[in-house]
C-alpha cells in the first residue's frame, strides 16, 4: 500500500540541526490522567523526555507546550484568572514533573512570558500553561500562531498523539519558524509506516473504545491491509449494522478477503463476553502482526473489565509482533503489569489509527522536507 505515510516520508530530523544558543518551541503530549494534582500515569511524558534532554544537551533553551483535557476556553491573552472548574486542567503538576525529572531540586516560578501564563524552572525550560485554555489554539488562528512563534527561533513537534489535529501549536506555528520532528515522533512514524507498508501476515487489528464518530470510518479502511478486523467496546454495539454493511461493501468492491468479527457484549453492555474474548484470541494466535487500540469494556469499573483483561492476558502470551496504542488501553495494561509484553507501545490513539488508515496527519505534512 502506498501513500504519504509510506516508508519514504521525509521528515526533518532534529539530530541534524545545530541548537546551540537557540530558543526552541517544543510541542509535546501532556494529556495524561491527573487526580487531585497527582499524575496517575506518566507514560506519555516519558516518551518525549529524550527529545527535551537532547535539546538541552545541545545548548538550547526550551519552551514546552501542550494541552490537558478539554477545558472551557477562558483566557484572552494576558488574563489568567482560573474559573473553578478549570483548575483541574492546569499544567502545574506536569511542570513540577518536568522540574523533578531534570533534578533541579528547586521550586517552580509562576511567570508571565509574552503575555502567556507559564512555569519556569531554574534551568533553561519554560512550560506554558494549557494551550486549550485559549480558543484560538483549536481554531488554528494565525495571529495566535504568530504569538506562539515569538517564543522561539525553532519549532520541534514531538507530540505524535496530537498530530492529527490542525491546531495552532501543531500546524499554524510552522508557518513562522523552521520546523522539525522530535525523536519520539520519528520513531512512531517509522514503526507504524512499516506496519502500513509491509506487515508480516496474517495481520489483525483489534478496535475498542467509545469514540464511534472517529473509529467507524477507520474500521472500513483497515480492511485494505488487515486480514482480520476485530471490534469490541461501545463501538461494537452501537455500530454493528453499519460495520457489517461497510464490510460487505468493501469486500465486494475491492475483492478483499478480510474477515470482520464483532464482539458480543455482556448483559450490562459494559464489557465484551468472555466467549468473544476467546474468539478474538483464537484469531490473534494465527497472526504474525497484531494491532490493538481501545479497551473492550469500561475498564475503570472493576466489574466491567473481565473481557478486556482476558483478551489482554491472552495477547501477552502470543508470539506475534504486537503494537498497542490509545491512552485508556495503555493505562489498563500498565495497571495490570502487561505492557511489557507488547513489542511497540504507541502513545497515539486517534493519530495512530489515522496513520494506519493512510490518512494525512496535518502535523506531519508540515514537517516534510
Amino acid at each position: 500500500m502506498s501513500g504519504i505515510y509510506g516508508l519514504n516520508m521525509n521528515l526533518k530530523n532534529i539530530e541534524r540541526e545545530d541548537f546551540k544558543g537557540k530558543k526552541v518551541f517544543l510541542r509535546v503530549d501532556l494529556d495524561v490522567p491527573i487526580k487531585s494534582g497527582k499524575i496517575l500515569d506518566d507514560l506519555r511524558l516519558k516518551a518525549w523526555f529524550p527529545t527535551l534532554e537532547f535539546l538541552l544537551k545541545n545548548g538550547a533553551e526550551v519552551v514546552l507546550a501542550g494541552h490537558l483535557g478539554r477545558p472551557k476556553k477562558q483566557f484572552p491573552i494576558s488574563n489568567f484568572q482560573f474559573s473553578k472548574e478549570n483548575e483541574k486542567f492546569s499544567l502545574k503538576p506536569i511542570a513540577q514533573w518536568v522540574n523533578n525529572q531534570l533534578e533541579l531540586h528547586s521550586d517552580l516560578d509562576e511567570v508571565e512570558v509574552n503575555r502567556f501564563k507559564a512555569f519556569k524552572t531554574k534551568g533553561s525550560v519554560i512550560i506554558l500553561e494549557n494551550l486549550r485554555f485559549y480558543k484560538e489554539e483549536e481554531e488554528d488562528d494565525e495571529e495566535f500562531s504568530k504569538q506562539l512563534a515569538l517564543f522561539a527561533d525553532i519549532y520541534v513537534n514531538d507530540a505524535f498523539a496530537s498530530s492529527h489535529r490542525a491546531h495552532a501549536s501543531i500546524v499554524g506555528i510552522t508557518k513562522f519558524l523552521p520546523s522539525f520532528a522530535g525523536i519520539r515522533l520519528l520513531e512512531e512514524v517509522k514503526v507504524l509506516s512499516q506496519i502500513l507498508e509491509n506487515p508480516k501476515k496474517p495481520m489483525c487489528v483489534i478496535l475498542g473504545g467509545a469514540k464511534i464518530e472517529t473509529k467507524l470510518p477507520l474500521v472500513e479502511k483497515m480492511h485494505q491491509f488487515a486480514d482480520y478486523v476485530l471490534v469490541g467496546g461501545e463501538i461494537a454495539e452501537n455500530t454493528k449494522v453499519l460495520l457489517k454493511v461497510a464490510h460487505e461493501k468493501i469486500s465486494a468492491e475491492q475483492h478483499t478477503k478480510s474477515a470482520l468479527l464483532i464482539a458480543d457484549l455482556t448483559s450490562n453492555q459494559k464489557d465484551i463476553t468472555q466467549k468473544s474474548a476467546q474468539n478474538f484470541l483464537q484469531i490473534a494466535q494465527k497472526c504474525e502482526t497484531i494491532v490493538w487500540n481501545g479497551p473492550m469494556g469500561m475498564v475503570e469499573e472493576e466489574k466491567s473489565k473481565s473481557g478486556t483483561l482476558d483478551l489482554a492476558t491472552g495477547l501477552s502470551k502470543i508470539l506475534g509482533y504486537k503494537i498497542v496504542g490509545g491512552g485508556d488501553t495503555l493505562s489498563f495494561l500498565k495497571e495490570n503489569n502487561l505492557l511489557k509484553h507488547y513489542d511497540f507501545v504507541s502513545i497515539g490513539g486517534g493519530a495512530m489509527l489515522e496513520l494506519l488508515a493512510g490518512e494525512e496527519l496535518p502535523g506531519l505534512v508540515v514537517l516534510e522536507k
